[in-house]
């Protein structure tokens, strides 16, 4: 099937846009920082469940990201390009060290049907215990979950993310899945949480 028009409009506009930041084009880097901020805290949000390092790991995304950028061709959406970076980025750095005790203020909302008050209390709570669990993963296991199970992306999506088999990434979710199941059967806020990410 040929690509269509808009979409071989939006590559080439993707193309362009990266050969004038590897120029040095300031206000293409500009434009490539703004455009796609958002989407990289996103990803670290997700990934990290706090706001502590967070903006640091922008900064370090995009400094990849432009010395990195001559190398794009185009074969992928730039936000995809970016997007690839950053996980890397995040993997790099859970790698590193343990992630820093997380701030349930800072921690994503999680949705139930309890009243409001009550819905913020357990959502944090939840939060706080799952991003627990998951501190002490792999990871590669951690990150796969997150980009999965807790921003809702699509397991092939993840495979191109974390640029691995998408084999390779249902068995990442499956290890970080089990290891939360075991934490949920004696924890009724996990479990409550992971019921509510099942596919209804």
């Amino acid at each position: 099937m040929s690509p269509q028009p808009n979409a071989i409009a939006v590559q080439h506009d993707d193309v362009e846009l990266a050969t004038r930041c590897a120029s040095g084009d300031r206000s293409a880097q500009l434009q490539l920082f703004h455009d796609h901020k958002s989407r990289v805290h996103a990803i670290l949000y997700r990934i990290l469940g706090s706001n502590r390092e967070i903006e640091d790991l922008v900064q370090d995304t995009f400094l990849e990201v432009f010395r990195s950028i001559e190398s794009f061709r185009g074969q992928a959406r730039l936000g995809t390009w970016v997007s690839t970076i950053c996980s890397r980025v995040a993997f790099a750095h859970l790698s590193r060290k343990r992630p820093a005790v997380i701030d349930v203020e800072t921690v994503p909302e999680m949705v139930t049907d309890a009243p409001e008050s009550d819905a913020i209390a357990f959502s944090r709570e939840a939060a706080r215990r799952l991003y627990a669990v998951l501190a002490k993963l792999d990871p590669k296991y951690r990150i796969a979950f997150a980009l999965h199970v807790i921003d809702g992306r699509k397991m092939q999506d993840v495979a191109a993310l974390m640029e691995t088999t998408l084999v390779a990434t249902k068995s990442r979710v499956w290890r970080a899945r089990k290891e939360v199941s075991k934490h949920a059967r004696r924890d009724p806020f996990l479990a409550s949480y992971l019921a509510s990410q099942e596919p209804s």
